[in-house]
Protein backbone atom coordinates (compact mmCIF):
# COMPACT_ATOMS: atom_id res chain seq x y z
CA UNK A 1 0.00 0.00 0.00
CA UNK A 2 0.95 3.65 -0.63
CA UNK A 3 0.54 6.14 2.24
CA UNK A 4 -0.03 9.95 2.17
CA UNK A 5 0.31 12.64 4.70
CA UNK A 6 -3.56 14.22 5.29
CA UNK A 7 -3.69 17.24 6.36
CA UNK A 8 -7.80 17.26 6.77
CA UNK A 9 -9.56 14.56 6.47
CA UNK A 10 -12.60 16.86 5.01
CA UNK A 11 -10.19 17.74 2.24
CA UNK A 12 -10.31 14.38 1.01
CA UNK A 13 -14.07 14.16 1.28
CA UNK A 14 -14.94 17.55 -0.10
CA UNK A 15 -12.55 16.29 -2.72
CA UNK A 16 -14.53 12.89 -3.51
CA UNK A 17 -17.91 14.84 -3.20
CA UNK A 18 -17.35 16.54 -6.37
CA UNK A 19 -16.71 13.50 -8.46
CA UNK A 20 -19.92 11.17 -6.60
CA UNK A 21 -22.51 11.36 -4.11
CA UNK A 22 -20.91 10.54 -0.60
CA UNK A 23 -22.27 9.34 2.69
CA UNK A 24 -20.94 9.88 6.19
CA UNK A 25 -22.50 9.11 8.93
CA UNK A 26 -24.14 12.09 10.77
CA UNK A 27 -26.20 12.77 13.93
CA UNK A 28 -29.31 13.31 13.44
CA UNK A 29 -30.38 15.90 16.33
CA UNK A 30 -32.08 13.48 18.78
CA UNK A 31 -29.54 11.30 19.83
CA UNK A 32 -29.42 9.10 16.24
CA UNK A 33 -27.06 8.29 13.73
CA UNK A 34 -27.72 8.20 10.50
CA UNK A 35 -25.92 7.77 6.68
CA UNK A 36 -26.38 11.38 5.29
CA UNK A 37 -25.51 12.86 2.08
CA UNK A 38 -22.47 15.30 2.50
CA UNK A 39 -21.82 17.72 -0.43
CA UNK A 40 -18.29 19.17 -1.43
CA UNK A 41 -19.34 22.37 0.04
CA UNK A 42 -20.02 21.06 3.29
CA UNK A 43 -17.81 22.42 6.06
CA UNK A 44 -18.87 20.56 9.02
CA UNK A 45 -15.77 18.88 10.54
CA UNK A 46 -15.21 14.89 10.07
CA UNK A 47 -15.77 13.50 13.36
CA UNK A 48 -15.35 9.59 13.22
CA UNK A 49 -17.40 8.07 16.35
CA UNK A 50 -15.86 5.03 18.00
CA UNK A 51 -19.14 3.55 17.95
CA UNK A 52 -20.21 1.89 14.62
CA UNK A 53 -23.48 3.79 13.19
CA UNK A 54 -26.51 1.45 13.97
CA UNK A 55 -26.77 0.38 10.57
CA UNK A 56 -23.72 -0.67 8.14
CA UNK A 57 -23.45 -0.25 4.57
CA UNK A 58 -25.26 -3.39 3.80
CA UNK A 59 -28.66 -1.38 2.07
CA UNK A 60 -26.08 0.30 -0.04
CA UNK A 61 -25.84 -2.61 -2.46
CA UNK A 62 -28.26 -5.05 -0.69
CA UNK A 63 -32.01 -2.78 -0.70
CA UNK A 64 -34.44 -3.44 1.72
CA UNK A 65 -36.88 -3.49 -1.24
CA UNK A 66 -36.53 -3.61 -4.83
CA UNK A 67 -37.76 -4.59 -8.13
CA UNK A 68 -36.38 -7.38 -10.16
CA UNK A 69 -38.45 -7.49 -12.95
CA UNK A 70 -42.04 -7.18 -14.34
CA UNK A 71 -44.45 -9.32 -16.61
CA UNK A 72 -47.01 -7.73 -18.59
CA UNK A 73 -48.71 -10.83 -19.64
CA UNK A 74 -46.45 -11.92 -22.32
CA UNK A 75 -43.22 -10.57 -22.12
CA UNK A 76 -40.72 -9.74 -18.99
CA UNK A 77 -39.05 -6.71 -18.41
CA UNK A 78 -35.98 -6.67 -16.33
CA UNK A 79 -35.89 -3.50 -14.08
CA UNK A 80 -32.24 -3.25 -13.46
CA UNK A 81 -31.18 0.09 -11.09
CA UNK A 82 -30.11 3.09 -12.55
CA UNK A 83 -26.84 4.07 -10.24
CA UNK A 84 -24.68 7.19 -10.23
CA UNK A 85 -20.88 7.11 -8.41
CA UNK A 86 -20.89 7.26 -4.90
CA UNK A 87 -18.79 6.96 -2.01
CA UNK A 88 -18.97 5.56 1.53
CA UNK A 89 -17.15 7.78 3.77
CA UNK A 90 -15.11 6.17 7.07
CA UNK A 91 -16.74 2.96 7.08
CA UNK A 92 -14.75 0.75 10.01
CA UNK A 93 -13.25 -2.26 9.50
CA UNK A 94 -15.79 -4.44 10.52
CA UNK A 95 -18.38 -2.96 8.20
CA UNK A 96 -16.01 -3.01 5.46
CA UNK A 97 -15.53 -7.01 6.23
CA UNK A 98 -19.17 -7.56 5.99
CA UNK A 99 -19.60 -5.89 2.51
CA UNK A 100 -16.22 -7.96 1.53
CA UNK A 101 -18.45 -11.40 2.78
CA UNK A 102 -21.63 -9.79 0.86
CA UNK A 103 -19.61 -9.32 -2.20
CA UNK A 104 -19.14 -13.12 -1.80
CA UNK A 105 -22.21 -13.67 -1.53
CA UNK A 106 -24.00 -11.73 -4.02
CA UNK A 107 -21.29 -12.48 -6.47
CA UNK A 108 -23.66 -13.58 -9.29
CA UNK A 109 -26.18 -10.96 -8.24
CA UNK A 110 -26.69 -8.14 -10.86
CA UNK A 111 -28.58 -6.09 -9.17
CA UNK A 112 -25.98 -5.82 -6.29
CA UNK A 113 -22.91 -6.03 -8.82
CA UNK A 114 -24.13 -2.73 -10.20
CA UNK A 115 -24.43 -0.48 -7.08
CA UNK A 116 -21.19 -2.07 -5.89
CA UNK A 117 -19.35 -1.21 -8.90
CA UNK A 118 -20.24 2.07 -8.62
CA UNK A 119 -19.44 2.39 -5.21
CA UNK A 120 -15.86 4.00 -3.69
CA UNK A 121 -15.07 2.24 0.13
CA UNK A 122 -13.01 4.53 2.46
CA UNK A 123 -11.98 2.84 5.02
CA UNK A 124 -11.10 4.33 8.68
CA UNK A 125 -9.07 2.41 11.23
CA UNK A 126 -10.31 2.01 15.00
CA UNK A 127 -7.83 3.22 17.98
CA UNK A 128 -10.09 2.57 20.40
CA UNK A 129 -12.36 -0.31 20.93
CA UNK A 130 -16.20 -0.44 20.47
CA UNK A 131 -19.06 -1.29 23.17
CA UNK A 132 -19.41 -4.66 23.03
CA UNK A 133 -17.27 -5.78 19.63
CA UNK A 134 -15.00 -8.45 19.60
CA UNK A 135 -13.34 -7.57 16.10
CA UNK A 136 -9.57 -8.85 17.17
CA UNK A 137 -10.61 -11.87 17.84
CA UNK A 138 -12.33 -12.62 14.80
CA UNK A 139 -9.69 -11.23 12.40
CA UNK A 140 -12.33 -8.15 11.13
CA UNK A 141 -10.71 -5.24 12.58
CA UNK A 142 -9.84 -2.88 14.37
CA UNK A 143 -7.38 -2.13 11.15
CA UNK A 144 -9.22 -2.40 8.10
CA UNK A 145 -7.53 -4.75 5.79
CA UNK A 146 -6.29 -3.63 2.26
CA UNK A 147 -8.58 -5.86 0.44
CA UNK A 148 -11.56 -4.51 1.84
CA UNK A 149 -11.08 -0.97 1.44
CA UNK A 150 -10.38 1.18 -1.81
CA UNK A 151 -8.82 3.75 0.69
CA UNK A 152 -8.21 3.60 4.46
CA UNK A 153 -7.96 6.89 6.56
CA UNK A 154 -5.35 6.33 9.30
CA UNK A 155 -6.09 9.17 12.48
CA UNK A 156 -3.76 10.41 14.39
CA UNK A 157 -2.44 8.40 17.35
CA UNK A 158 -1.74 11.47 19.67
CA UNK A 159 -3.04 14.98 19.64
CA UNK A 160 -1.03 17.05 17.25
CA UNK A 161 0.03 14.25 14.80
CA UNK A 162 -1.24 14.27 11.12
CA UNK A 163 -3.54 11.97 9.62
CA UNK A 164 -2.83 9.32 6.76
CA UNK A 165 -4.30 8.36 4.23
CA UNK A 166 -3.09 4.48 3.01
CA UNK A 167 -4.21 3.33 -0.75
CA UNK A 168 -5.85 0.19 -1.35
CA UNK A 169 -6.98 -0.20 -5.14
CA UNK A 170 -6.32 1.11 -8.22
CA UNK A 171 -10.20 2.88 -7.73
CA UNK A 172 -8.24 4.19 -4.72
CA UNK A 173 -5.36 5.55 -5.95
CA UNK A 174 -7.57 6.93 -9.65
CA UNK A 175 -9.93 8.48 -6.86
CA UNK A 176 -6.99 10.82 -5.08
CA UNK A 177 -4.78 11.26 -8.24
CA UNK A 178 -5.53 15.48 -8.73
CA UNK A 179 -5.32 15.59 -4.86
CA UNK A 180 -1.33 16.38 -4.98
CA UNK A 181 -0.91 14.41 -1.24
CA UNK A 182 2.59 13.97 -0.46
CA UNK A 183 4.03 10.67 0.48
CA UNK A 184 4.60 10.13 3.94
CA UNK A 185 7.89 9.43 5.87
CA UNK A 186 6.25 8.35 8.91
CA UNK A 187 6.37 4.46 10.29
CA UNK A 188 2.75 3.90 9.25
CA UNK A 189 3.07 0.28 9.91
CA UNK A 190 4.42 0.59 13.33
CA UNK A 191 1.66 3.13 14.12
CA UNK A 192 -1.46 0.21 13.01
CA UNK A 193 0.55 -2.26 14.56
CA UNK A 194 0.05 -0.50 17.78
CA UNK A 195 -3.49 0.53 17.29
CA UNK A 196 -4.77 -2.62 16.99
CA UNK A 197 -2.63 -4.14 19.45
CA UNK A 198 -4.13 -1.28 21.79
CA UNK A 199 -7.85 -2.27 20.25
CA UNK A 200 -7.12 -5.99 21.39
CA UNK A 201 -6.05 -5.61 24.72
CA UNK A 202 -9.50 -3.28 25.29
CA UNK A 203 -11.93 -5.95 23.92
CA UNK A 204 -10.01 -8.75 25.86
CA UNK A 205 -9.80 -12.60 24.91
CA UNK A 206 -13.20 -12.55 24.41
CA UNK A 207 -13.57 -16.40 26.07
CA UNK A 208 -16.75 -16.87 25.74
CA UNK A 209 -16.79 -16.30 22.25
CA UNK A 210 -14.22 -18.67 21.59
CA UNK A 211 -15.35 -21.25 23.40
CA UNK A 212 -18.67 -20.90 22.33
CA UNK A 213 -17.33 -20.91 18.44
CA UNK A 214 -15.37 -24.35 19.13
CA UNK A 215 -18.71 -25.47 20.61
CA UNK A 216 -20.53 -25.13 18.04
CA UNK A 217 -18.20 -26.58 15.74
CA UNK A 218 -17.98 -29.30 17.90
CA UNK A 219 -21.35 -29.84 18.30
CA UNK A 220 -21.15 -30.23 21.67
CA UNK A 221 -24.06 -28.00 22.59
CA UNK A 222 -26.90 -29.87 23.84
CA UNK A 223 -30.18 -29.09 21.78
CA UNK A 224 -31.97 -28.03 24.53
CA UNK A 225 -29.59 -25.69 25.29
CA UNK A 226 -31.32 -23.77 21.89
CA UNK A 227 -34.72 -24.21 23.08
CA UNK A 228 -34.15 -22.83 26.00
CA UNK A 229 -32.28 -19.50 24.10
CA UNK A 230 -35.38 -20.09 21.59
CA UNK A 231 -37.92 -18.85 24.64
CA UNK A 232 -35.78 -15.70 24.98
CA UNK A 233 -36.64 -15.31 21.13
CA UNK A 234 -39.55 -12.72 20.00
CA UNK A 235 -39.23 -12.77 15.88
CA UNK A 236 -38.32 -9.18 15.58
CA UNK A 237 -35.40 -9.53 13.44
CA UNK A 238 -33.73 -6.92 15.05
CA UNK A 239 -30.99 -8.80 14.93
CA UNK A 240 -30.76 -9.93 11.16
CA UNK A 241 -31.69 -6.08 9.95
CA UNK A 242 -28.51 -4.64 11.78
CA UNK A 243 -26.62 -7.78 11.13
CA UNK A 244 -24.26 -6.79 8.07
CA UNK A 245 -23.83 -10.16 7.03
CA UNK A 246 -27.73 -11.12 6.79
CA UNK A 247 -29.02 -11.74 3.24
CA UNK A 248 -32.06 -13.03 3.89
CA UNK A 249 -34.79 -12.04 1.37
CA UNK A 250 -38.20 -13.37 0.03
CA UNK A 251 -40.06 -12.72 -3.57
CA UNK A 252 -43.51 -10.88 -3.43
CA UNK A 253 -44.96 -10.68 -6.21
CA UNK A 254 -47.72 -7.17 -6.47
CA UNK A 255 -49.46 -5.26 -9.16
CA UNK A 256 -46.88 -2.69 -11.07
CA UNK A 257 -47.99 1.29 -11.56
CA UNK A 258 -47.75 0.64 -15.20
CA UNK A 259 -51.18 -2.26 -14.60
CA UNK A 260 -49.16 -5.23 -14.43
CA UNK A 261 -47.58 -7.56 -12.36
CA UNK A 262 -44.14 -6.94 -11.11
CA UNK A 263 -41.54 -8.97 -9.11
CA UNK A 264 -40.16 -7.56 -5.64
CA UNK A 265 -36.99 -8.32 -3.58
CA UNK A 266 -37.25 -7.22 0.24
CA UNK A 267 -35.44 -8.22 3.34
CA UNK A 268 -36.85 -11.33 5.23
CA UNK A 269 -35.49 -13.06 8.18
CA UNK A 270 -34.83 -16.41 9.10
CA UNK A 271 -35.94 -15.68 12.69
CA UNK A 272 -39.41 -15.60 10.90
CA UNK A 273 -41.39 -19.08 11.79
CA UNK A 274 -42.40 -19.02 8.07
CA UNK A 275 -39.39 -18.63 6.55
CA UNK A 276 -38.33 -22.09 5.67
CA UNK A 277 -42.03 -23.28 5.62
CA UNK A 278 -43.10 -25.32 2.95
CA UNK A 279 -45.56 -25.58 0.29
CA UNK A 280 -46.49 -28.92 1.40
CA UNK A 281 -46.87 -27.76 5.19
CA UNK A 282 -43.71 -29.13 6.56
CA UNK A 283 -41.57 -26.59 8.19
CA UNK A 284 -37.95 -27.93 9.00
CA UNK A 285 -37.44 -24.87 11.57
CA UNK A 286 -40.95 -25.02 13.00
CA UNK A 287 -39.63 -24.08 16.39
CA UNK A 288 -37.91 -20.77 17.82
CA UNK A 289 -35.18 -22.60 19.66
CA UNK A 290 -34.12 -24.18 15.63
CA UNK A 291 -34.21 -21.20 14.13
CA UNK A 292 -31.91 -19.56 16.69
CA UNK A 293 -29.77 -21.97 16.13
CA UNK A 294 -29.74 -21.94 12.66
CA UNK A 295 -28.96 -18.27 12.85
CA UNK A 296 -25.95 -18.93 14.80
CA UNK A 297 -24.61 -21.71 12.27
CA UNK A 298 -25.15 -19.11 9.80
CA UNK A 299 -22.77 -16.42 11.94
CA UNK A 300 -20.12 -19.17 13.35
CA UNK A 301 -20.55 -22.27 11.21
CA UNK A 302 -16.73 -23.82 9.90
CA UNK A 303 -18.48 -24.40 6.54
CA UNK A 304 -19.89 -21.07 6.08
CA UNK A 305 -16.67 -19.89 6.79
CA UNK A 306 -14.81 -21.93 4.63
CA UNK A 307 -17.60 -21.19 1.56
CA UNK A 308 -16.80 -17.21 2.45
CA UNK A 309 -13.54 -17.41 3.51
CA UNK A 310 -14.43 -15.27 7.29
CA UNK A 311 -17.22 -16.09 9.85
CA UNK A 312 -20.99 -14.43 8.85
CA UNK A 313 -20.14 -12.34 12.01
CA UNK A 314 -17.19 -9.62 11.81
CA UNK A 315 -18.01 -8.55 15.61
CA UNK A 316 -19.42 -5.42 15.33
CA UNK A 317 -22.03 -6.21 18.73
CA UNK A 318 -25.04 -4.68 16.27
CA UNK A 319 -27.02 -7.87 17.73
CA UNK A 320 -26.49 -7.04 21.49
CA UNK A 321 -27.32 -3.26 21.21
CA UNK A 322 -31.01 -4.27 19.70
CA UNK A 323 -32.16 -7.69 21.18
CA UNK A 324 -34.78 -7.21 23.79
CA UNK A 325 -34.70 -10.89 24.86
CA UNK A 326 -31.17 -10.59 25.35
CA UNK A 327 -29.74 -12.96 22.85
CA UNK A 328 -27.39 -11.25 20.58
CA UNK A 329 -24.14 -12.63 19.85
CA UNK A 330 -22.21 -12.29 24.11
CA UNK A 331 -25.92 -13.49 25.31
CA UNK A 332 -25.57 -16.71 23.24
CA UNK A 333 -22.06 -17.65 23.73
CA UNK A 334 -22.04 -17.33 27.55
CA UNK A 335 -25.20 -19.33 27.93
CA UNK A 336 -23.81 -22.65 25.28
CA UNK A 337 -20.75 -22.99 27.17
CA UNK A 338 -22.46 -22.70 30.59
CA UNK A 339 -22.06 -26.48 31.92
Amino acid sequence: MHAYNLDRPERLRAYLAKQRTLYEVREDGQGGKHWETVTAQDLRPFEPSVEPPPFSAKSFFFVERERLFRFDGGQFYSALPEVVPQAIFGLHACDLMAVAYQDRFFAEDTHYQIRRQATLLVGLDCLHSCNDGFCSVLGSGPAVQAHTADLILLPPAIHGAGWLLLVGSEAGSAAISGLGLAPTEQDWQAQRTANSLQVAREQGEQLDVVDGINALNMGQIDPQRWDDLGLHCLGCSGCTSVCPTCSCFAPLDLPSAEGDMQRLRVWDSCLYEGFQKEASGHNPSATAGQRVQRFWFHKFGDGFKNRFEHYGCVGCGRCDHVCPGGIGVHGVMHKVVQP
